[in-house]
């Protein structure tokens, strides 16, 4: 069966220049990620510091443009101090967050060394767990601070002359977590972060800074959290901080619920905007904070028993090893069409994670390292979105869900580059078993076009993964048969599938 389907833009209705920091990714000392992950030494590929070069190179595929680091949870516990100077000379830790025993092999400049390799911007975190405002300004001078000082003296001797230039920092993690090391009530972290703001500004007032909001949008004090916090730090931080981890519950396992979360993380978004405008009204500010949905994945396999911990405070044992299928890559597309259009409010995303801790990427110790299912609708989002985002209007027909009514099959973002020429479009069908017709105008685009690239991403088992065995089982495959006729696009949409159209004007 097909049903029909269109899409409409306009140059004239731009929702906003589309920040590339949108997509990020996240590198936390948990499991895998970081030791036997993206470090390695004696990897057949590895370099002179450890890092492996396979996975270097995936991780210029995948686009990223920023990393958040070292944490997540391990953040509420870490002494920067621990991982700066001779790494002989580094203390062994436990980690009270994953029950491992933390080297410290990889601290400050190592990270930023692979950040360099990898050609991605550095987004660190502070501890505001075990630790406080004074700790923060002492990192922050130490990475940032030219010289003349103990602390960035410190730095050139353990061999960077000069300032790292961290420039986007997060105030803690997840504090209102009853997880977290050191959990803290929302007016008790508002007061902490605005006071670590203010001394971090001291120290470098170029800074971006981001406060933790709920460490999810169905905690039981969501929206308290963010207005607490908010009345104590607005004027002093850049971003409010989401994390959400898209799961299958028991009570409804349906792929058409799953998908549904695409709307249920639009309802975050704005939910979380009006109550910064709020907070902003209730000051008499024109201010409008910025959002940093700085974790985000599928997580629901691998959450629990082993997954979680293992006795003995093992090193780098592997933990949250999520192996992903083609039904979580179709609703990581849907997301990324999500994220694009609120480009006027959300600035930052970080995937978590990047290397085998739910992650995009996959290794075996010693061996090989592999493209899991969700690597590309990322990876093609990055590479094609650049310029200005429109608004699209969509008109498709749908299907019902319990919680947020009649949801269109068709997900959709349309991002324009003026510099360029070039138009991407992003297209999720949601129908599991009907194609779409799909008509789409870009109007005011210009009339003569031509592809670029247009590619489908649809596996007709939806259960299907990638491993080490078969990495391209689910991978990208040519999109056929667009008809272009001026401005308008025609082409028809396989069931169940994420496709990415790039056009290109060749006259006005």
């Amino acid at each position: 069966m097909t049903f029909e389907a269109s899409l409409i833009v306009d140059r004239d209705f731009d929702l906003a220049p589309l920040d590339r920091r949108l997509f990020g990714v996240f590198v936390e000392h948990l499991g895998s990620c970081v030791y036997n992950g993206i470090h390695e030494p004696g990897h057949p590929t590895a370099d002179e510091h450890g890092f492996r070069g396979d996975v270097a190179e995936l991780t210029k595929e995948l686009g990223a443009t920023i990393v958040r680091y070292p944490g997540g949870n391990f953040m509420s516990g870490y002494n920067w101090e621990d991982g700066v100077g001779p790494k002989d000379q580094r203390p062994r830790r436990l980690d009270l967050a994953w029950f491992s025993t933390e080297t410290n092999q990889v601290g400050t400049h190592e990270f930023m060394a692979w950040c360099r390799k990898v050609g991605i911007a550095p987004m660190f975190g502070v501890n505001l767990g075990t630790r406080g405002p004074d700790e923060a300004r002492h990192y922050l001078e130490y990475c940032n601070h030219p010289g003349g000082t103990a602390l960035s003296d410190l730095r050139r001797s353990h061999g960077a002359e000069e300032p790292l230039g961290i420039k986007f920092w997060c105030l803690g993690n997840e504090m209102d977590g009853p997880w977290q090391i050191c959990q803290k009530t929302p007016d008790e972290y508002g007061r902490i972060a605005k006071e670590t703001a203010k001394l971090m500004r001291w120290v470098d007032p170029t800074i971006e800074l981001a406060a933790c909001g709920s460490s999810a949008y169905d905690m039981p004090t969501y929206g308290v959290w963010e207005d607490r916090v908010l009345e104590h730090c607005f004027e002093f931080v850049d971003y409010l901080s989401l994390h959400s981890y898209f799961v299958k519950p028991a009570s409804d396992t349906s792929t058409e619920s799953f998908f549904a979360q695409i709307e249920t993380n639009a309802r975050y978004i704005e939910d979380t905007v009006a109550i910064a405008d709020s907070v902003a009204t209730r000051k008499r500010s024109t201010k409008r904070l910025k959002l940093s949905f700085d974790e985000w994945n599928v997580w629901y396999r691998a959450r629990h028993g082993e997954h979680l911990k293992q006795a003995g405070w093992p090193e780098a044992p592997r933990l949250l090893e999520e192996v992903y299928t083609a039904e979580d890559a179709l609703l990581i597309g849907g997301m990324l069409t999500m994220f694009m259009n609120h480009a006027d409010r959300l600035k930052v995303a970080c995937m978590a994670q990047l290397c085998n801790v739910i992650a995009p990427i996959m290794t075996e110790p010693g061996g090989t390292a592999w493209r899991q299912t969700i690597f590309h609708p990322f990876a093609q989002a990055a590479r094609w979105a650049h310029g200005d985002v429109l608004r699209s209007v969509v008109k498709a027909p749908g299907y019902a869900n319990a919680r947020h009514g009649e949801l269109p099959y068709l997900c959709a973002s349309v991002v324009d580059d003026a510099a360029t020429g070039q138009t991407a479009v992003f297209l999720l069908n949601r129908s599991l078993t009907d194609e779409m017709d799909l008509s789409i105008s870009l109007r005011g685009l210009g009339s003569g076009r031509e592809i670029v690239l247009a590619e489908q991403l649809h596996s007709a088992d939806l259960h299907a993964t990638n491993t080490a065995d078969a990495p391209n089982r689910v991978a990208p495959e040519p999109l056929a048969g667009i008809a272009i006729d001026g401005e308008q696009l025609r082409v028809t949409l396989k069931p169940a599938s994420w496709n990415v159209i790039v056009t290109k004007a060749v006259r006005a």
